[in-house]
């Protein structure tokens, strides 16, 4: 997702990207100057059912720090959202934080495949267990693409798996709480996240059994197996 920043000081577009990847940053915009880039991320979930939107925003957006020629563009991003009364979370390297947040989705997706959606992986009481075990499996995998753990990514792999779901279901996604409900309101086709780490695991050589077993029976797997295939 992309937003055009107007700055009537400048004739050029700047340009805010604000969306997940497991690919480079650099390749997602290789069309553009990095001049012209700043990207970022909200604090949002949610999903649309029967043509109505059910979700919702957390008063924080994650933008990254100021690159060199960027702080112009990172001061007008600040100030849009500040005027709208959002928080800014200054992010020190981006593409870092991408990956972790991409495989902590991929992690999930991956209880979601086996649980059926998004509000049966919340009502399971193994389902985070599981999902730090996906993420411990995906350590190697993030490494390779020269990523280091962040602070969540450390908390599923470190936390013993038994203590995840008493801490996720009761604290961090407690009921009645936004965290929670951008989930519960999410029915969106999980797949995609598993698609990519296991595409990258794929192409490095590293098993990911968790991660391919549970994206065997879905329809991205053709995919992988064959990847000319639209």
């Amino acid at each position: 997702m992309s937003f055009d920043c107007k700055d009537t000081s400048s004739p050029h577009t700047s340009y805010l990207i604000a969306g997940l990847t497991f690919a480079g940053l650099f390749g997602v915009i290789f069309l553009l100057s990095m001049n012209n880039v700043v990207f970022g991320f909200p604090g949002a979930g949610g999903g649309i059912a029967g043509n109505k939107l059910r979700g919702g925003f957390l008063k924080i957006v994650f933008l990254e720090k100021p690159r060199a020629g960027t702080e112009h563009i990172n001061q007008l991003v600040k100030e849009c959202f500040e005027s709208a009364h959002f928080k800014i979370s200054w992010v020190k390297d981006m593409q870092n934080w991408l990956w972790n947040h991409f495989a902590m989705n991929a992690a999930m997706e991956t209880e979601v495949l086996k649980r059926g959606s998004f509000p049966a992986l919340m009502n399971h009481k193994d389902s985070f267990s599981n999902v730090g075990l996906s993420m411990r499996e995906m350590i190697p995998v993030l490494k390779a693409r020269g990523a280091k753990l962040d602070a969540i990514s450390l908390l599923l792999t470190k936390i013993p798996p038994a203590l995840l779901g008493t801490l996720f279901t009761k604290v961090i996604f407690a009921k009645g709480s936004l965290p929670r409900l951008f989930v519960e309101y999410n029915n969106s086709k999980a797949g995609f996240a598993v698609l990519e780490v296991v595409r990258e695991a794929k192409k490095v050589g590293i098993p990911i059994p968790r991660l391919t077993t549970a994206f065997e029976n879905t329809e991205h797997h053709k995919a992988i197996e064959n990847p000319l295939l639209p």
